[in-house]
């Protein structure tokens, strides 16, 4: 969660049931805002009582949290305002509740004390006559005490359990990722119901499609119909659901982030969660929406002490703490205590350990390397978290390119995105549409009429390094172009079409629209047109963040003007050197290791004023000479043209000539010598 940091701050003697009490105190200590974590005091009012004082408050009102603190309340709603769930009926009396799981139609064997029963208030009877016992414990043994003085009898629903929770400023919601929390507390679901030991997000077994239906059918709905009774609901809302072979069915409703769903979940927030909260509470959601962090899965494991969910021991001394945050982990502390220096425990469920990785397997892996990590004696915790949800992504489903780490679906919005761009490169000759198998060009409608086609591809080198270290993409695309074109310039040719590469592991669509962004800008200086491409995801093969590009150029010239000219050069030919505009794109090996052997990198600034960074510098794009030199390899008198590149010019110079000829480069007199920087030779007698 960006923007959120841990902090300590001293515990106070004020008792959370004054409210007054707490309001005061909030003044006194300049607390902006409060965040209501407990059922109990939001189904007492603090939310109501805080916020007339003046205190922000974070949280449904009391009327907003009986979605919580009656579940007869709850299943009434949902019933009024056609929200799926289980058949149902509330009593008062344990006879009738009796009589009706006896007659029902259906498995009545769910009985819930409708108040607040600090999430234990809930009986799965397997026999209509352990539902029958439920009834007569919670109503008559008060084993939950004044919550259980009415009951909730209703249907046993199949399927599988997930909680689906958002945010929600009275009007508008923002899902979370969805979780799933294991009640029971050993592994493979055995053993007694608990608060929970663990959980993980997001479930693989909501579909895209299934988490639409939830929030349109469920959360939506929900926020909608209490703010139809003049009840609006502001904070956080858990539903608890059952995905049944008829749809998702609403279980249950907390009004506050769950346990330990709150572990897994917010880990996955990249946005700062004070913000979001400032957005609930000043109903601005719809234009502050949370952002969370993809191709990630986050799985926490619950460590209790012996003895839980009945009495257990406290004060027992816990190690490996510092041992498990170095492992990368997150480790979330309830029952502890600080005594004489040391943690120890003082809860029932004692701590979490949260891991965030790029799949559930590693999540689940990780976590539970923190918890052997962590000891207190006669520790409980379950090693298999998640394991349903690891089953059902190895079932045989066949795999997609998704799976495997394409993504087509960015692959398409990308050429959705630069559409534009080509068009604007059209020219005489193409209409530089994108989306065909091929390209095509029309030499008759670019005017040639006897003419030669003439190809140059090149990529830009380290300099890509550069441009990725900065994040700085917009002008690497005319690099690509101007070493392709600058290149059939060699034979006479005018740049007629352009095609590109671009090479990932993963598409950020972003960073390739801009990259190619900047080679239409570059064609259509150009005077070439942005013909086609492709973009190549190839998982495994860049590391996150790196990309490569390649270019291919295709000019024509008419037959007759074709460039070099061996048999025109002769001795006394006058060299002409046009000075580059930087080091272009060759050399970006070297330049990257003196950088790396100096004092500056490329965020340094520059200059008197420091306008401009290293980097920046360094990235200035290669010159682009078609337009201007056009005119001149036409004009009949040039008889020669190097590009001088990685060779130098002892290298490229040569390329032009006849055997039998040099050049002298003198020292007085010319461009040549005063700038040896040089992208251009031209030889002839007359210029």
């Amino acid at each position: 969660m960006d923007g959120i940091f841990p902090c300590f701050v001293s515990p106070t003697a004020v008792p959370v049931s004054d409210h007054a009490a707490v309001a005061q105190f909030c003044k006194d200590q300049d607390i902006r805002l409060v965040v209501v974590g407990p059922e109990v005091p939001l189904a007492a009012g603090i939310v109501d009582d805080l916020t007339a004082a003046g205190i922000k408050c974070f949280g449904p009102t009391a009327k907003a949290a009986q979605l919580e603190s009656s579940k007869s309340f709850t299943k009434a709603f949902l019933d009024r305002h056609e929200i799926p769930t289980a058949r149902w009926k509330s009593f008062t009396d344990p006879k009738a509740a009796c009589a009706f799981i006896n007659s029902a139609t259906f498995p009545a064997l769910v009985v819930k004390a409708s108040g607040l029963a600090a999430g234990k208030g809930v009986i799965v009877a397997s026999t209509k006559e352990e539902a029958c016992k439920a009834v007569t414990e919670i109503m008559q043994d008060k084993s939950f005490g004044t919550a259980g003085e009415t009951v909730v009898v209703e249907e046993l629903l199949e399927g599988e359990e997930i909680s689906c929770l958002c945010f929600s400023d009275g009007v508008t919601i923002a899902p979370m990722p969805p979780a799933q929390d294991h009640k029971r507390l050993l592994d493979g679901d055995e053993g007694p119901n608990t608060g929970g030991m663990g959980a993980y997000s997001p479930a693989p077994q909501i579909s895209k499609d299934l988490l639409q239906k939830i929030r349109d059918t469920v959360l939506q709905k929900t926020v909608d119909g209490m703010r139809k009774e003049g009840v609006p609901y502001l904070g956080v809302l858990y539903a608890g659901l059952m995905l049944t072979k008829d749809g998702p069915k609403v279980l249950e409703f907390n009004c506050r982030f769950g346990d330990p769903e709150c572990q897994v979940i917010l880990p996955l927030l990249k946005s700062d969660l004070y913000e979001v909260m400032q957005a609930v509470i000043s109903r601005r959601l719809a234009s502050s929406m949370p952002a969370w962090k993809e191709d990630s899965a986050a799985v926490t494991v619950v460590m209790a002490s012996q003895g839980y969910p009945g009495a257990y021991p406290k004060g027992l001394e816990i190690t490996g703490l510092a041992k498990a945050r170095q492992l990368g982990l997150e480790v979330f502390h309830a029952g502890t205590a600080l005594k004489e220096g040391r943690v120890v425990t003082s809860g029932g469920r004692v701590l979490t350990v949260t891991a965030i990785r790029e799949d559930l397997p590693s999540a689940l892996r990780e976590a539970n390397l923190g918890v052997a990590a962590i000891h207190f004696q006669g520790a409980i915790y379950r090693r298999d978290i998640g394991y349903r949800a690891i089953a059902f992504l190895r079932q045989s489903r066949g795999l997609t390119y998704k799976n495997s780490g394409v993504d087509i679906e960015a692959g398409n919005t990308l050429v959705q995105k630069i559409k534009p761009f080509a068009a604007a490169t059209s020219r005489s000759g193409c209409n530089a549409e994108l989306g065909g198998f091929a390209g095509l060009f029309d030499l008759k409608a670019a005017g040639y009429t006897d003419p030669i086609l003439v190809s140059g591809t090149d990529g830009v080198g380290t300099k890509l390094k550069i441009a990725q270290e900065c994040q700085k993409h917009d002008t690497i695309g005319q690099d690509l172009v101007a070493m392709c074109v600058n290149d059939i310039l060699a034979q006479g040719a005018e740049p007629l079409f352009f095609l590109d590469y671009f090479a990932c592991g993963k598409l950020d669509v972003e960073v390739a629209q801009g990259v190619i962004a900047g080679i239409a800008d570059a064609c259509r200086k150009a005077g070439c047109a942005l013909l086609g491409g492709e973009t190549a995801e190839m998982p495994g093969m860049y590391p996150p963040g790196e990309y490569d590009l390649a270019g291919f150029a295709v000019g024509a010239v008419e037959r007759g003007q074709m460039l070099p000219q061996l048999d025109r050069i002769t001795e006394g030919d006058l060299v002409i050197g046009v000075a580059s505009s930087g080091v272009h794109s060759n050399g970006f090996s070297l330049v990257r290791k003196i950088v790396e052997k100096s004092s500056l990198d490329f965020s340094s600034r520059l200059g008197v004023s420091g306008d401009q960074t290293l980097g920046e510098l360094l990235l200035t794009p290669t010159k682009l000479y078609s337009k201007t030199l056009l005119p001149v390899l036409r004009s009949g008198h040039v008889k020669a043209y190097a590009h001088i590149t990685g060779g130098g010019l002892l290298e490229n110079i040569p390329r032009v000539l006849p055997q039998s000829l040099g050049v002298v480069l003198g020292e007085t007199g010319g461009e040549l010598c005063k700038n040896p920087r040089v992208v251009l030779i031209c030889l002839s007698r007359h210029v």
